[in-house]
């Protein structure tokens, strides 16, 4: 099967027929029609069919090594520079047409996948590792352009640093028992963005501590036992003049529950073996691919942020003010930075172990450390400059039954009312909404702790050559008389 269209996501999803549950009831019938993922999935449609787009074509896919087939170029495996570029532009295709609003678009764990794929070699001859199943679903799922969640951590029940749960009470998911089909899982996980709208789970479990805990493997999302109980919808309605953003990009974020889940054999990439279990991440290129996908992604987002500032500085016309400038030009240095940090990482890329090239580690971990500290200050600047506009935006029922008070006492110094709502409801829905603020949290949070990363960063970048420099200077440093 070639690159599919939106029409077959949608039909396959809903033939899925998983187990969602949301505000304490199951979803029965087609989950596309149902509020909470109607809009969502219809925005993720609509991506698989930019790849039936004849203009873009060649940006969007590539053709395949086995089928020779046109497949999903984000599961290009990057061999050149050329393929990084490549790469970028399809994952800048598909965040222009989301406006870098979903962070969970199919792309990010195409890449993920094709980042283990890679690595798939270092699987070979270790204990309890299968490089073959690995390899194997990733054909799978590039020859037909799977979409996959994820979940990678454990619930919070204590965040001690040496935590060892109650072996007795089954919290985080774990190997319960091995069956001649497969492992049996048992226990939850957080935290499945698009949970139940995509065809399969990939799980990752970097748990060293415990070899049940350790584990990695995809299965399908309707696999008996495996249930997503979802957060609160934060779609506010249908009404794109009422919701602009959240009536089309809200994500759905989910527990998963497996109840006693068998995982198939054939669908396990490696258990019970603490070395991979706390190395295969890192070893994987996991981080440096799926951060140059992440940055390209943000740099759209930043982009929309300045247009919807700059909107609102235009409408009621603050440009000549000097903190206004500041605060715009704020943004624009993120957006070039961010924008040179990616070019960079490119350019600086090197050849793996494997034979593949990745983006430079150390520019896209510096990369990682700018957005979930600066996001922040985009909503706070889009309120500061929005202020009381950002309360005063009546809904499209207000305005059907206007008689001309709204259009006459809410109009601007370039727009009438109406229009003038419309931005500010849609600066709203970026920045206090439900969807708005879980967009700052999600971004805080978005590739782990940032304290995390710092001390990654800390630990890996090399800095040793310019502690060489400085005492060399100091051994050459003679007196000048």
């Amino acid at each position: 099967m070639p690159v599919i269209t939106g029409k077959q996501y949608i039909d396959r999803i809903d033939a899925l027929q998983t187990y969602i549950s949301i505000d304490g009831e199951v979803v029965t019938g087609k989950v596309s029609e149902h509020p909470a993922f109607k809009g969502v999935m219809q925005s993720q449609a609509r991506l698989f069919d930019l790849q039936n787009e004849k203009a873009l074509l060649e940006r969007m896919t590539y053709v395949s090594p086995t089928s020779n087939k046109r497949v999903g170029m984000s599961f290009l495996q990057a061999k050149t520079v050329d393929d990084l570029v490549k790469r970028r532009n399809a994952t800048r295709e598909w965040a222009l047409s989301t406006h870098g609003l979903m962070g969970r678009s199919p792309d990010y764990m195409n890449t993920t996948l094709m980042a283990l794929a890679s690595v798939a070699e270092y699987l070979k001859d270790k204990k309890n590792c299968f490089p073959q199943h690995l390899l194997k679903f990733y054909e799978y799922a590039r020859e037909n352009d799977l979409t996959m969640t994820h979940t990678f951590i454990e619930p919070q029940v204590n965040r001690q640093k040496f935590y060892f749960e109650d072996e007795d009470v089954t919290i985080a998911a774990k190997i319960v028992d091995k069956t001649s089909e497969g492992l049996v899982i048992k226990g939850a996980r957080l935290l499945a963005t698009q949970g139940g709208i995509t065809d399969e789970l990939l799980v990752i479990s970097t748990n060293g501590y415990d070899e049940g805990k350790g584990f990695a493997f995809s299965i399908p999302s309707n696999t008996k036992g495996l249930k997503f109980l979802c957060r609160q919808s934060f779609v506010g309605g249908e009404s794109v003049f009422d919701y602009p953003l959240s009536s089309r990009y809200e994500e759905m974020d989910a527990i998963v529950v497996f109840d006693n889940v068998v995982v198939p054999w054939e669908r396990v990439f490696y258990y019970e073996n603490v070395e991979v279990a706390n190395n295969f991440l890192n070893v994987s290129g996991f981080q440096t691919y799926g951060l140059h996908q992440v940055l390209t992604r943000q740099i759209v987002k930043t982009e929309f942020v300045l247009g919807v500032v700059q909107s609102i500085v235009n409408t009621i016309n603050i440009g000549e003010y000097q903190h206004v400038q500041q605060k715009v030009v704020d943004i624009i240095v993120t957006l070039e930075t961010m924008k040179a940090l990616l070019l960079k990482s490119e350019i600086e890329a090197k050849k793996d172990a494997f034979g593949f090239i990745r983006p430079d580690h150390a520019t896209v971990q510096v990369a990682i450390q700018i957005f979930p500290k600066v996001y922040p200050t985009f909503t706070e600047i889009i309120q500061l400059l929005g202020a009381s506009g950002l309360m005063s935006i009546p809904n499209e029922k207000a305005f059907a039954a206007d008689d001309g008070d709204l259009e006459h006492y809410l109009q601007s110094f370039q727009d009438g009312g109406e229009e003038r709502v419309k931005k500010f409801r849609l600066a709203w829905d970026l920045t206090m909404s439900n969807f708005g603020t879980r967009q700052t949290l999600y971004e805080r949070f978005f590739f782990g702790d940032p304290v995390r990363l710092a001390t990654a960063l800390y630990k890996t970048y090399n800095r040793e050559e310019l502690v060489n420099r400085v005492e060399s200077f100091l051994k050459n440093n003679k007196h000048v008389d």
